[in-house]
């Protein structure tokens, strides 16, 4: 069974996902994805990938190792439009993999929550950050961003929910997200794109 067919058992999802299944690609250089997650935080999705761009362009095959991160020069970093505390978190990301491992094999064996444990103690990486990696470097498939503020405008637009109180609101968007279970991100995937659309 495609996961459009079991997401349509929701009423009002089944209303904006279409024909065409989206699809998953993971991400085999987690620490570079994680850095990019990091450089793209509370900008618009086209300055971060001006941003992202010129980083990528800092090395000679646009794919710096994370002993390359940590070799570029902090005014370089700075100089390619990333503010102080962005420079010093994506410094942080090449220093654990280095020291602690973030490699595709190693993470894969991992449960969620498990990585989700390992790549928070990195200062600068929260839960929200290792959700998207979750989803768009690993390649999970039942991964609910409760926390993203993309998610939270759409699921409040679709289901009508109100959002004075917080605390019932996020409690009401996990009670909708759990019938979606164990297709997850692919609900996410849709509701962004149902939003920027």
């Amino acid at each position: 069974m495609s996961y459009i067919e079991h997401l349509s058992k929701d009423r009002k999802l089944a209303k904006i996902l279409g024909e065409e299944p989206l699809v998953l690609k993971p991400k085999k250089q987690v620490y570079l994805h994680l850095c990019g997650s990091i450089m793209s935080q509370q900008l618009s999705t086209k300055v971060a990938a001006v941003i992202w761009k010129r980083f990528l362009a800092l090395y000679e095959d646009e794919s710096p190792t994370p002993e390359q991160i940590l070799a570029t020069p902090y005014e370089t970093l700075r100089g390619i439009g990333l503010s102080n505390a962005k420079v010093s978190y994506v410094q942080n990301v090449a220093r654990f993999a280095l020291e602690h491992g973030m490699e595709w094999k190693q993470l894969k064996k991992m449960s969620d929550e498990e990585v989700i444990s390992h790549l928070t103690q990195i200062k600068g990486v929260g839960r929200w950050t290792t959700e998207m990696l979750l989803m768009f470097a690993l390649g999970r498939e039942d991964v609910f961003a409760v926390d993203d503020l993309g998610i939270q405008m759409a699921m409040k637009k679709l289901y009508k929910l109100d959002d004075s109180n917080k605390k019932e609101f996020k409690a009401k968007m996990l009670q909708l997200s759990a019938r979606w279970s164990p297709y997850r991100t692919y609900a996410c995937l849709h509701l962004w794109r149902w939003k920027d659309a």
